[in-house]
């Protein structure tokens, strides 16, 4: 379904807003919560790098296991170290001006070590389909019952949208939601056509093998990745397109939609993948770009009523490869932003990073499931009670990590 054109429909929201009126539930009536804060689920398509993105700096053992895409330990005289959260871990460098303000606000929380814990499958593919769902796995799955689904229809007045090409996995199930695409997955920045002119710039010159080799080292990477990239992102945004869209995002929700769900690809990093500098830093700045624009956009009294997830199917290999970049894994890290959160810390579980920690001696544990965690949240934020926390994720134990 899509979002109408021009301007919103007043009977449409009326419309939208229908569950205002008393749930029957085992023959007895029940006000559904309120649904006054707004939430917005980022989801990272593709498995993105978290170890290189909230780091374990106080781990001699990540040095060693990342000889090549290791980022270096805080030093303010080094613009590419990274920065300080605790005694124990960074963040990268390319949220410097972004994500690292918010939280030192207290606005961002990091929970490492989150993820799937019951999906060892390490396909993006049944992982994705696994956290949208928010089933628990082991017999049969419905495919037509998301989470943020029958999220909205537990909540009394939700107006959700999925900011999607195609209406998500999760939004799937109850009333009609509406959906609306906020860009697409980019290709290289520079095409063939640009690429010639500038190597025909440099032709004959000492520069020019070193730029022609550049130009064929990118395009054999994309090549060989994008196919499998292409795949994993599922038509999502790219990082780009989430940053120059991120302000109509919150310019929607601030007005008309309190449950959003938005997509972006292009975290699959099998090769290449760079530390401080390279693929994974644009990508992210790209993404710090967009949340802190969001958040700026939808200003500083909304902001205290809004919740942003950010999420991922699984964390990447620990160790880098061959090709300089990292494989599926499984543990990842989770973020909580919003004016309201109690951040500026690591919030849950967690073990000392080495390698008698690894989970199968390759990846970060589970210590945090997915489902425990953003149920907890929603307990905190809408004040479910444990019924209706089991309509939205059955049979999982809310964890409180006092996040709200």
């Amino acid at each position: 379904m899509s979002l109408p054109t021009g301007r919103l429909n007043r009977r449409r929201l009326l419309s939208l807003s229908a569950a205002a009126a008393p749930a029957l539930v085992a023959g007895r009536v029940w006000a559904a919560p309120q649904s006054s804060t707004r939430l917005l689920v980022v989801f990272l398509r593709g498995a993105y790098d978290a170890a290189n993105v909230v780091i374990p700096t106080g781990s001699d053992f990540y040095y060693q296991a990342r000889p090549t895409l290791h980022i270096a330990k805080p030093d303010p005289a080094n613009p590419d170290a990274a920065l300080p959260l605790d005694a124990d871990w960074s963040l990268h460098p390319a949220l410097k001006d972004t994500v690292y303000p918010l939280w030192k606000a207290g606005q961002v929380a990091f929970v490492p070590f989150a993820g799937a814990g019951d999906d060892l499958s390490r396909s993006h593919f049944e992982t994705q389909d696994t956290i949208e769902l928010g089933q628990a796995l082991g017999g049969s799955r419905n495919y037509g019952s998301g989470f943020m689904s029958r999220l909205s229809a537990t909540l009394n007045g939700a107006q959700p949208i999925a900011f999607t090409d195609q209406l998500p996995l999760t939004f799937r199930g109850g009333r009609p939601i509406p959906n609306v695409a906020v860009g697409a997955v980019g290709k290289p920045g520079v095409d063939d056509r640009l690429a010639g002119l500038i190597q025909s710039m440099y032709l004959g010159q000492d520069l020019g093998p070193s730029v022609a080799e550049g130009f064929q080292v990118r395009d054999e990477v994309y090549k060989s990745v994008s196919a499998e990239m292409v795949a994993a992102n599922r038509g999502a945004v790219s990082p780009k397109g989430f940053e120059l869209s991120a302000r109509r995002v919150a310019r929607l929700m601030k007005a008309n939609y309190n449950l959003g769900f938005l997509d972006i690809g292009g975290w699959d990093t099998h090769v290449n993948e760079g530390a401080a500098q390279g693929y994974l830093a644009g990508r992210l700045g790209e993404l710090g770009r967009g949340l802190a624009g969001f958040a700026d956009e939808i200003g500083p009294d909304a902001w205290k009523d809004t919740v942003v997830v950010v999420v991922s199917e699984f964390g990447r290999t620990f160790r880098e490869n061959g090709d300089r970049g990292t494989d599926h894994g499984h543990g990842s890290v989770y973020w909580v932003l919003g004016g309201g959160i109690k951040g500026g810390r690591l919030a849950g579980e967690q073990v000392q990073v080495v390698e008698a920690t690894l989970n199968q001696n390759r990846d970060y544990a589970v210590l945090t499931d997915y489902r425990s965690l953003i149920g907890g949240l929603f307990q905190r934020v809408y004040g479910l009670n444990q019924t209706q926390l089991n309509q939205v994720f059955p049979a999982a134990r809310p964890a409180d990590l006092k996040l709200v």
